[in-house]
């Protein structure tokens, strides 16, 4: 995929997945707490010890293409699947155990409010990380991840995520 941005007249080429680091609630700690508050790795994380989250993949299907577009984004899980996930986390064969209901943690740029859509992570095997399927519901995140979407589209989220406000 190659496109020209419409915001900084560059040329964009690949086609990029688009990651968050954290949970969007890890950012609401102040930074300062972050140390004693806060356990954040690539895969996990927990505030206070009192939430927990885990790391995952969003897919979008694109529309005419055979590859997709996918989030790597964050859902809060239950203290139980965060540490059953913990537990077997180098286990070869992850996708015996769930999956787990959460809530999508992250708020994605090109999409109205994304925080607290229902979700169920599904674990895989070989430590890929899990996939994570949003309920169904008239918000435009379940819709593309059920219809795919455009080129046109993609160009959009891309735009909104190199370019934030």
């Amino acid at each position: 995929m190659q496109f020209t941005c419409s915001l900084c007249g560059l040329v964009h080429e690949g086609l990029a997945d688009l990651v968050f680091d954290a949970p969007y609630y890890f950012h609401t700690v102040p930074k300062d707490e972050r140390h004693r508050r806060c356990v954040l790795t690539p895969d996990f994380c927990s505030i206070d010890d009192e939430d927990f989250f885990i790391r995952g993949c969003l897919d979008v299907p694109i529309i005419g293409q055979p590859a997709t577009f996918s989030w790597g984004a964050w859902c809060s899980v239950s203290r139980a699947n965060y540490g059953k996930y913990r537990e077997i986390f180098h286990d070869p064969h992850q996708s015996e155990v769930g999956p787990f209901f959460g809530w999508f943690s992250v708020r994605l740029p090109a999409y109205p409010d994304t925080l607290g859509l229902k979700v169920m992570a599904h674990l895989r095997d070989e430590r890929i990380r899990p996939w994570f399927e949003i309920e169904e519901a008239d918000h435009p995140l379940p819709v593309d991840c059920r219809r795919g979407i455009s080129i046109d589209r993609l160009q959009a989220i891309y735009e909104a995520n190199l370019h934030p406000p």
